[in-house]
């Protein structure tokens, strides 16, 4: 599994990341994300039932983290669920995956990119993200390894501001534990739309499937991380957004564009602020350093099965990174973070993702007791809520989401028929 491939053609990773390095890229992605880009959206729709929607996601997110463990120790080849939707229920479920990741987490990155610059230097959000998507592409483009190291500097950076956040919430005058009640305003399709969108937060152990080409002793390895990742990633999110609600309560929760922010400040601590913000735009960072990888590594396996354009399968001779994949991945999310809207994006992502995990617990139903079958009821449950939660996203986001799913059966099926029109 150590072959390079050539600058010409297309070959296989070297296997260099560790249980460490894994968790860490996983929790670099996740951290990042939900913290600082979807309490605020979710507590709109959700509002004093924020925290059940919380609960709820996390249970979805438990079920798919376990059947994509399971199928990724079976199956540590680059491309996540889109190798284990081919190998399990056949090319089209593999394919259509592949195309809901790569759609719904280039979203992802965009949003990202521009929380980044909408923390790091509000009035110049776009060039700040456009040139966070430069910098990290470059920095992938030298080696996974460096990449690890990076994210890890990141995680601790941010759960240091977060620990500070949650610790001032708590022991402010201001706090009220009362303000975490549920009460008449929660209703069961908000509920559901808010779990929807905190989804898109815990989504980063992907990240960890991803990448299984890369890592080392992967049936050991991956079933470790994954639940690693995920479980340090429910006690952060679960003790900020307790902090975060006894300050603000749902309501300026839901208004607020930097929520941790206004919680300090409205903890009696404005001096935190500043800090907070750095914090936001290095979590963010570190989100967008994982998406990155993530993404070209699904592009890279899609196209050494010419799903994609076969030029992008390629292995760097040097740095044994899928560096063409890279560098088109980098370059649509430049445009994209120059020009779309942070808010606008993560409902889109969410449904592309859910999808994508919908067709890995359909997979993982498939596994025999002897492949690592994860207990039968995880991957029900898993399926099932991915998608309710899919459906429950805003309408407009359902709409366009599952238009871009039928675009990419479309293209699928395009291909077919020009493939056996030419004799192939």
């Amino acid at each position: 599994m150590n072959t390079v491939g050539s600058s010409s053609g297309s070959g296989e990773l070297k296997r260099r990341l560790g249980v460490s390095d894994a968790v860490v890229i996983g929790l670099g992605s996740m951290i990042g994300a939900g913290i600082f880009a979807a309490f605020g959206p979710a507590a709109g729709a959700a509002g004093s039932g924020l925290m059940v929607a919380l609960a709820l996601a996390a249970v979805v997110a438990y079920c798919n983290a376990t059947s994509s463990a399971r199928l990724a120790a079976r199956y540590p080849e680059s491309g996540g669920t889109y190798v284990y939707g081919r190998e399990r229920l056949g090319d089209f479920w593999g394919y259509l995956a592949g195309w809901a990741f790569v759609v719904g987490k280039t979203a992802s990155c965009a949003a990202m990119a521009l929380t980044v610059g909408f923390y790091a230097w509000p009035g110049q959000a776009h060039a700040v993200a456009v040139a966070a998507v430069v910098a990290l592409t470059v920095l992938n483009y030298t080696g996974v390894q460096k990449s690890a190291l990076l994210t890890r500097a990141i995680v601790a950076v941010v759960l240091a501001v977060l620990a500070a956040v949650v610790t001032t919430c708590l022991i402010s005058d201001a706090g009220d534990i009362a303000r975490l009640d549920v009460g008449a305003d929660m209703t069961v399709g908000g509920t559901l739309q808010a779990a929807g969108l905190l989804f898109f937060a815990f989504a980063g152990y992907a990240r960890i499937a991803t990448l299984g080409e890369e890592v080392r002793d992967p049936a050991r390895t991956i079933p470790r991380a994954i639940p690693l990742a995920l479980g340090i990633t429910l006690v952060v999110y679960a003790a900020v957004a307790v902090g975060v609600l006894a300050v603000l309560g749902p309501d300026r929760l839901a208004q607020s564009a930097a929520p941790l922010a206004e919680a300090v400040r409205a903890a009696g601590v404005p001096g935190l602020v500043p800090v907070v913000r750095v914090g936001a735009a290095i979590g963010a960072l570190g989100s967008l350093l994982a998406l990155i990888l993530g993404v070209s590594r699904t592009t890279f396996a899609m196209a050494r099965d010419r799903h994609l354009p076969h030029a992008l399968a390629v292995v760097h001779p040097r740095f044994q990174v899928p560096h063409r994949a890279e560098l088109v991945v980098g370059a649509v999310v430049a445009v994209l973070a120059a020009s779309v809207d942070v808010r606008g994006v993560i409902g889109f992502s969410s449904f592309g993702v859910l999808a994508y995990y919908a067709i890995a617990n359909a997979a993982a139903w498939t596994l025999r007791q002897g492949e690592g079958r994860p207990p039968r009821l995880v991957p029900v449950i898993g399926l099932a809520g991915c998608t309710a939660l899919a459906f429950a996203l805003p309408v407009a986001t359902v709409i366009s989401g599952a238009g871009v799913l039928a675009l990419g059966a479309a293209v699928y099926g395009l291909r077919k028929v020009m493939a056996t029109g030419s004799g192939r």
